[in-house]
């Protein structure tokens, strides 16, 4: 099974993406965990990559789907994967088609965790994290929005959209992905 998952911040798509591996048996593929790595052991495309985050700018497209690329070539991933962190706008859910067409692979589902806006600044002011100040949260949500709407029309076209309820209780969540994957026999 070869799987994205989206969600706003606090909508606990770290939480679900862990469990939907464990369950499913599939590695975790973390965009912003392999960022954080190539730059630490200065590959190429780490350092490359290291001069846009330094700067705190968006590393670019050409540079993220190399960074997809090269993970989703490891033999690890031949039998599926979970991307969280992956893609964040409209052109990035098309370059991973791409890439995906030309790896000779199929993404089954993008699972949404729709969450409102009023509980992801609740949760995350709560969840007390350095960069969860205030402005910051209620700017990252903001931003959220404006980036996933496209992505969700993207994936909604092409009926590969799960849109799952994020706010019951974590269990009924994790309930609802299994009910839908039932529904569509995965």
């Amino acid at each position: 099974m070869r799987l994205i998952i989206l969600g706003g911040p606090g909508a606990g798509k770290g939480t679900q993406a862990q469990w939907l591996c464990n369950h499913l048996q599939i590695p975790l593929i973390s965009i912003g965990d392999l960022l954080r790595e190539a730059i630490a052991t200065q590959t190429t495309l780490g350092q490359m990559a290291q001069l846009y985050v330094e700067k705190g700018e968006l590393v670019p497209d050409k540079t993220m789907i190399q960074f997809v690329r090269q993970r989703l070539l490891e033999s690890d991933v031949s039998q599926g994967w979970l991307i969280d962190g992956y893609p964040r706008t409209a052109f990035q859910a098309e370059e991973l088609n791409f890439l995906l067409d030309d790896l000779g692979q199929k993404l089954n589902w993008a699972i949404y965790l729709q969450v409102s806006e009023e509980i992801l600044m609740n949760r995350c002011l709560e969840r007390s994290r350095a960069d969860d100040d205030p402005e910051i949260v209620r700017r990252r949500v903001e931003l959220f929005y404006e980036r996933t709407i496209p992505i969700l029309e993207y994936y909604g076209y092409r009926q590969r959209l799960l849109t799952i309820d994020g706010e019951q209780q974590l269990t009924q969540v994790q309930q609802q992905i299994l009910q839908q994957f039932q529904e569509f026999r995965i």
